[in-house]
């Protein structure tokens, strides 16, 4: 693993966009009726294992589809790249029971998410942070939002069901 090849602007907005998410973090956490302390740990977690599970998936190995920062290697900051991944993980989480999602709203849940998802990494590409390679586009991205925003969703409800780990303090 190198440090970098150049400190500049995609490590910079890198560093920025992952500060921001983690304030958000703190202070959605902080309110009142937030989820239990087991679960937000868990949607950290969760967050982050699926961010990562994909980005060694089809971020690298054989299939290599696209390239994190500037390196095809591994980078000190690609660790930060994933630490992205655990505040969205909670986001999911988060808003799942704040717009109190049910059976009716939670395709349109998870379609919102997926897309939000593809904006995202959308956004991580105009940054540089981010760089599609081996004709991997975009949309390729939707269906792997939508399955990994779905398989969200029913852990969630699988949690939910257990009534007592669920409750909001």
């Amino acid at each position: 693993m190198k440090f970098w090849e150049s400190f500049d602007q995609n490590e910079v907005i890198l560093l920025i966009m992952t500060g921001i998410a983690y304030l958000v973090y703190f202070l959605l956490s902080r309110k009142p009726n937030n989820l239990a302390p087991q679960i937000r740990i868990l949607s950290l977690l969760w967050g982050l294992t699926i961010g990562v599970l994909y980005d060694f998936t089809i971020g690298g190995g054989q299939t290599d589809f696209y390239r994190v920062n500037d390196l095809n290697n591994y980078e000190v900051t690609d660790v930060i790249y994933y630490l992205l991944f655990a505040p969205f993980g909670y986001f999911f989480f988060y808003f799942y029971e704040r717009f109190r999602i049910s059976k009716k709203t939670f395709i349109l849940y998870v379609l919102v998410w997926a897309l939000l998802g593809v904006a995202f990494q959308w956004l991580l590409t105009k940054a540089g942070i981010l760089t599609m390679q081996n004709g991997y586009r975009l949309a390729h991205s939707f269906p792997i939002f939508l399955f990994t925003q779905t398989i969200t969703g029913i852990y969630i409800q699988l949690l939910k069901a257990k009534e007592q780990v669920w409750a909001v303090e």
